[in-house]
């Protein structure tokens, strides 16, 4: 089943809207200039907001002071100043994954590891991407898509009901079927018919199936169902991360091998591993992961809740 939705935008018509529209009709006008010039154009943007949004800016801050305790002050300025421009950025990277010509976006990105999914597609039980919240995330899936026989993934809806229909038609057109994020039966029957299904359990997580696992060292609420549904579907999990490079020159999609012994008996351990690996490509681009989430709320006491503001002696 398709998850394209057919409201029309027309209806939304009310002054809640109006931001929206502007964003969306800025989305679809952009996509007709030169990639350099959209990213110039978003970086500034993202800039402008690392100075409005000063509670996401504060979740950042506190994120990588955690993260990255090794850096100085300084250090971690400027990658927190070179975040909001990746978030920008990411404006740009989703309209063109969502309305941009596909042509054009494949020709931005250097896939590699398109082996491991060749293989994993073999043994005809399913693959399931394990993958993370990145700025680039939203580009990468026409490229994905023509590797793919049916590509799936789960989505999480959002509260703006106009953004939730552009964004649910932005990625139909790449996606055979989405699903909610709660929805694993969806899942796992899309896994039986020997789909591909991105899923990203990097965000902090509440759920029944959620356990404490490092992650940059630090403990975290993290969903470990991935180890469950592997091992009852037989889909193999591959690693699948992707970044823009340093010079804007382009993205690198990297599709891993599977890990040994993945799904074992242990599934904390199991996810512990693939939250190493996840953190030892964030190393590679920390800027264009998604540090204004709160990674690390939903702690049961005694851990701190990192995020609470407090207040200066006198």
């Amino acid at each position: 089943m398709s998850a394209s939705d057919n409201t029309s935008l027309l209806k939304f018509y009310a002054p809640r809207y109006w931001l929206t529209w502007l964003f969306y009709g800025w989305m679809r006008a952009s996509v007709l200039f030169p990639m350099a010039w959209q990213l110039a154009v978003a970086k500034r943007v993202g800039t402008a907001l690392g100075v409005v949004l000063y509670r996401k800016r504060h979740v950042a801050e506190r994120n990588l002071g955690v993260c990255f305790p090794e850096l100085s002050e300084k250090e971690r300025t400027e990658l927190l100043r070179r975040h909001f421009e990746a978030l920008g950025a990411s404006f740009a990277e989703m309209a063109m994954g969502w309305f941009g010509p596909e042509e054009k976006v494949r020709a931005l990105i250097e896939v590699q590891g398109a082996e491991h999914l060749r293989a994993a597609l073999e043994r005809g039980k399913g693959v399931i991407l394990l993958s993370a919240h990145f700025t680039t995330f939203e580009l990468f899936h026409p490229a994905l898509k023509n590797l793919c026989p049916t590509l799936c993934a789960m989505f999480r809806p959002q509260r703006n009901e106009m953004m939730n229909v552009i964004m649910t038609r932005g990625r139909d057109r790449n996606f055979d079927q989405l699903f909610p994020k709660d929805s694993v039966r969806s899942m796992i029957k899309c896994l039986a018919a020997n789909a591909v299904v991105w899923y990203a359990p990097d965000q902090a997580s509440q759920r029944k199936l959620s356990s404490l696992v490092p992650f940059f060292g630090e403990p975290a609420m993290t969903g470990t169902a991935v180890s469950r549904i592997a091992k009852m579907s037989g889909a193999v999990v591959l690693p699948y991360y992707c970044k823009r490079r340093a010079d804007d020159s382009g993205y690198v999609m990297q599709i891993r091998p599977p890990l040994k012994n993945l799904p074992s008996d242990d599934e904390v351990e199991d996810m512990s591993r693939l939250m190493k690996e996840l953190e030892n490509f964030i190393r590679t681009c920390p800027e264009q992961y998604a540090w204004i989430h709160r990674r690390f709320k939903f702690r049961p006491e005694p851990l701190p809740d990192i995020y609470k503001k407090h207040r200066r002696s006198v």
